[in-house]
């Protein structure tokens, strides 16, 4: 998070991002906190919200602590930020989600869902990366902070 934190396009967009209350929060260690936005619990709201920073020329990572509510932004992802390219716009959002762990204790079945293949399948524009390892998560946030389009990265750490 560092290393997209040193660019001087981006914010960090989401839960737990200025507030401890997620582990996600300890990751973003060394981001200052002016590049930081805190939302409340409106997922489709913040994903919109990043689709219009970006189309004003900020490259926001849109944070989401568990891939089981980027359900509720769907609506954003699928018809907007993926449709947009089509039309001749060029947004650029980072979505980072994370798939919860299962061991050494379970967060249940509302907080460790994997969603990467049913948006992949439905998006086109939108490049879906989905990775397990440190190597793979630095590799794939490089290369969509290089790259001209949107991004999910979904990290499935366990």
């Amino acid at each position: 998070m560092r290393m997209l934190a040193d660019d001087p396009r981006t914010r960090f967009i989401g839960q737990s991002v200025c507030y401890d209350g997620a582990a996600i929060y300890e990751s973003l260690d060394g981001v200052p906190m002016e590049k930081r936005v805190e939302m409340p619990v409106i997922e489709d709201f913040q994903l919109g919200y990043c689709i219009g920073l970006s189309l004003a020329g900020v490259v926001p990572i849109c944070i989401f602590p568990r891939m089981d509510f980027m359900l509720l932004a769907a609506n954003q992802l699928v018809n907007h930020l993926d449709k947009l390219p089509l039309f001749g716009w060029a947004p650029k959002v980072i979505i980072r989600a994370r798939v919860g762990t299962k061991h050494p204790l379970d967060a249940g079945p509302q907080h460790t869902q994997n969603y990467r293949k049913e948006f992949d399948t439905m998006t086109c524009c939108v490049q879906v990366r989905e990775v397990r390892t440190a190597m793979e998560v630095k590799a794939a946030y490089r290369e969509a902070l290089a790259g001209s389009r949107s991004y999910l990265i979904v990290e499935n750490i366990q």
